[in-house]
């Protein structure tokens, strides 16, 4: 579904991203993980075309991407959940879940919003809440929600548990797993790499930019010098 190839990024006069390559197949949930300042979410904003590399190639559904504008991308089946939400915090949850569905036919919304309040029943109880008045566990959910109203074939997520209780990575990690169960292809940064292997096919392991370890989540979990560095033993 997602060929990455070869690509490097720069923020001015330094290298952020250097030669990387990975892919993300159909129906699979592949993870991203590293230290703070690896490179995660600049991959992500590389790829949802927020930011634009200096060589090589980003394919989706077999198209090359290449100056696609990023609200194009979302047009074609890519939906990305920003790091920290990024919720519009004046607008109700459901003002904010229409949002979502911009690129989306004026007919499909309702039927989008009643398979967004079956996966998350919390934002139904609360959608004519102010999206600024919800918690964080909630906002996150409202992020995942609103990236789903556009119907995606691939949800790229950016660090869903970034400030959540215990408890609430949890939840948010089970809804992970309810969406892959559903046939929904997922794009995870996550900095709790356990989290992140524990639901994830493939893995790709990130340092200064590189990608210097890759495997299924199963045997990253397993991986002396990757539980030494980002499992805590």
């Amino acid at each position: 579904m997602l060929k990455v190839n070869d690509i490097n990024v720069y923020y001015g006069a330094i290298h952020a991203i250097k030669g990387v390559s990975f892919q993300v197949n159909a129906g699979e949930v592949v993870t991203l993980i590293g230290a703070n300042g690896a490179g995660k979410s600049t991959i992500l904003n590389t790829v949802c075309g927020l930011l634009h590399s200096q060589t090589g190639s980003i394919e989706f559904l077999e198209q090359n991407l290449g100056s696609v504008p990023a609200h194009k991308i979302v047009e074609r089946g890519m939906a990305h959940v920003p790091e920290g939400r990024r919720v519009f915090l004046q607008m109700s949850v459901e003002e904010n879940l229409e949002m979502g569905a911009y690129t989306q036919p004026r007919a499909g919304i309702a039927a989008s919003l009643e398979r967004v309040y079956q996966q998350f029943p919390r934002l139904k109880e609360r959608r004519k809440q102010v999206a600024g008045t919800l918690s964080g566990g909630e906002q996150q959910m409202l992020a995942m929600g609103r990236g789903l109203m556009s119907n995606p074939k691939l949800l790229m997520l950016d660090e869903p548990s970034m400030g959540l209780a215990p408890i609430l990575v949890d939840q948010i990690f089970d809804i992970i797993r309810r969406l892959h169960q559903a046939g929904t292809t997922i794009l995870l940064v996550e900095q709790n790499a356990r989290m992140a292997l524990s639901v994830a096919d493939r893995g790709y392991v990130l340092e200064t930019g590189k990608i210097v370890a890759t495997g299924t989540g199963d045997e990253l979990l397993r991986d002396a010098a990757v539980k030494k560095a980002y499992l805590g033993g």
